[in-house]
């Protein structure tokens, strides 16, 4: 048993006892704003907000609830989909809310769509037609090696990363069209880049979280509250 990868099997994705479990920490979904295109550590204005929010989640312990557009809840229906189709036609999918890995000194996060026996991961995608249609095209061709989408690699290999299982494989999904299974193996030298840039960000995350309360004891003009939920707001305290 690996001592260092924690998995959540109960934990349903979205719900406040997953959103808790992640409080402040890095995750696979959000590398990318921390890692650039080109896999150097990133600089720039994403990077600080994701830092700063996730500093703030872990003074306050608390996930602020995140606007869910359409796009996003169709999403959600078919990656539901795309699992059960998989585990129709190639292998049998079990549910896992996290997964957490605490082998570099501070815990790193992944969310993986299903667990296909004891090395697979399951990773499902909801895309409209048009990008189903470009993966195929781009991405399909054997002979020319079969890739995933370029904007997914950095979550995938972290999710193998994190996981530490053998492979993942990855669901292309649009209802209407077929689903297309790419399967991804660990990228040593990509997780490399992802880890050093993980590793830079928490160092800066930590240094950050040392001002705050230093700020906090020096001196600073402020005062205690409480939260309040916008739906128990009394009129008559605006007065």
């Amino acid at each position: 048993m690996n001592q260092h990868v924690h998995l959540y099997r109960e934990l349903s994705q979205g719900s406040e006892e997953w959103a808790q479990v992640r409080c402040g920490m890095l995750t696979a979904s959000e590398m990318k704003l921390i890692v650039t295109p080109t896999l150097k550590p990133a600089n720039n204005d994403e990077e600080r907000a994701h830092m700063f929010e996730l500093l703030a989640q872990r003074i306050s312990g608390y996930v602020e609830p995140a606007y869910q557009s359409d796009d996003m809840e169709r999403g959600v229906a078919e990656e539901i989909e795309a699992r059960r189709h998989y585990s129709r036609h190639f292998a049998p999918v079990r549910q896992c809310g996290f997964i957490v890995n605490t082998r570099y000194g501070f815990p790193i996060g992944y969310s993986p769509d299903g667990l296909v026996g004891e090395d697979g991961l399951l990773e499902a995608k909801s895309r409209r037609q048009k990008f189903q249609v470009r993966t195929v095209v781009e991405n399909g061709y054997r002979d020319a090696g079969q890739t995933i989408p370029s904007e997914f690699r950095i979550q995938c290999q972290t999710g193998l990363l994190v996981s530490e299982r053998a492979w993942l494989d990855f669901v292309s999904y649009s209802g209407g069209l077929p689903g297309i299974v790419i399967r991804v193996l660990p990228d040593r030298r990509l997780q490399m880049k992802i880890l050093t840039a993980a590793i830079a960000f928490e160092k800066r995350l930590r240094a950050a979280h040392d001002q705050y309360h230093q700020a906090l004891g020096g001196g600073l003009r402020s005062f205690p509250t409480e939260r309040t939920l916008y739906g128990d707001v009394d009129a008559s305290d605006l007065d």
